[in-house]
């Protein structure tokens, strides 16, 4: 008689990755109202600008390119992202502080290894990103929720957090602007939890995924260097330069953590990925005046989809911003994913349930509205009114 043997608990009792659910549903839909808006997962909604496309396939047929590189990166993308984001934030950023990842979920992954062990707990803004609540849980490291209510724009509180932390706390995670309500953090609520880290001796792992698509400083942290042994600050390249499939992600944090996160790098890819690497480093500068211009093309969707919903038969737009919409429907005692759902199948438009997010969410949807174009966005008025009827 054979045993089967055991797999990991923490992992069996990880959440199964949501959208490929949610994007399963809208196979059912005929295609009645239209072609299908899906503004389930942020994806890009224009294509990378075409020298910077150019550059990667050139790239990608070198063969230095097909080699390992440096642990933490290649050091010309290290380089021009530390410029960038000392002129971004008016403090010094030392190259050597930044590591590029395979993403910035990896980024998070190694950010809650360095910081925290099994049985240890780390404050994770509710409703939060699914990725970073899977990835505690099958570490298992507790995800203590830290309310961000309605009521407040879906910002946290740090008075509240404070109630939460510990003897098990080791960090304080914020999102800004938010995924999934898209809630942009004011900088005085940043820095705020900034001190009350430094006060209890935890970390705080900054995820500023979608910065490039708000105008102006997001907080003065870097600038008043106060917080260097505090903030690990972690980025993403994918939706700036269009580029989600080639996985490139940053990590900044103090030059005592990044001894620790070396080992975590070396184990965990070794190297990141390298034909993207040295395009991207070009790109920080080359392309400041493209990304601004897709900065104010969100802007532009933004204002599109809100327009949409304005006095829209009890659809109410709670919280938006960058990339996301936190979307409240008006079908009270529903669960949202039925609603989600049957949306896709009547009207053609996918979008994700709330509760995808964390418990007590059914009132709501989260939209990624950057997705689709303006005259995509303004036809939803349309299909969402068709849906009440």
């Amino acid at each position: 008689m054979s045993t089967s043997p055991a797999i990991n608990p923490n992992l069996i009792d990880t959440a199964t990755p949501p959208i490929p659910e949610a994007q399963a549903w809208a196979r059912a839909y005929d295609g009645a109202a239209g072609p299908l808006i899906d503004l389930s997962q942020a994806v890009p909604g224009y294509p990378p600008h075409a020298e910077l496309l150019e550059r990667l396939s050139r790239n990608a047929g070198e063969a230095s390119t097909a080699s390992y590189g440096p642990i933490e990166g290649d050091t010309a993308l290290r380089k021009a992202y530390a410029a960038h984001v000392s002129a971004l934030y008016d403090g010094p950023i030392d190259w050597r502080d930044v590591a590029i990842t395979t993403g910035c979920n990896q980024a998070f992954f190694i950010a809650a290894i360095a910081t925290a062990k099994a049985g240890d707990s780390i404050l994770l803004p509710s409703p939060w990103y699914f990725n970073h609540k899977m990835t505690l849980d099958m570490l298992g490291i507790e995800a203590r929720a830290l309310s961000c209510p309605p009521d407040n724009g879906f910002v946290p509180d740090v008075e509240s957090a404070a109630e939460l932390i510990d003897a098990t706390t080791r960090a304080i995670v914020l999102v800004t602007p938010n995924n999934p309500t898209g809630a942009v953090y004011p900088p005085q609520t940043i820095e705020a939890f900034a001190r009350l880290c430094r006060e209890r001796g935890l970390f705080l792992i900054l995820d500023e995924t979608y910065r490039d698509f708000i105008a102006g400083r997001p907080h003065e942290l870097i600038a008043s260097e106060n917080y260097s042994n505090t903030l690990i600050y972690l980025y993403s390249f994918s939706k700036s330069y269009c580029i989600p499939g080639h996985r490139l992600g940053a990590l900044t944090a103090s030059p005592k953590l990044q001894e620790q996160i070396g080992k975590i790098l070396d184990t965990l890819q070794i190297c990141a990925p390298r034909a993207a690497q040295g395009p991207v480093a070009w790109a920080i500068d080359g392309l400041t005046a493209w990304r601004q211009a897709n900065r104010l093309e969100i802007e532009r969707r933004a204002q599109a989809f809100r327009a949409a919903f304005d006095g829209l038969n009890g659809w109410k737009v709670d919280s938006m911003g960058a990339y996301f919409a936190f979307l409240r429907h008006p079908f009270h005692g529903r669960p949202a994913s039925g609603v989600v759902r049957e949306l896709v199948e009547r009207s053609g438009v996918l979008c994700l349930p709330g509760p995808y997010f964390g418990p007590g969410q059914e009132g709501h949807m989260r939209v990624a509205f950057a997705n689709a174009g303006v005259e995509q966005l303004q036809a939803l008025r349309e299909r969402f009114s068709r849906f009440n009827a």
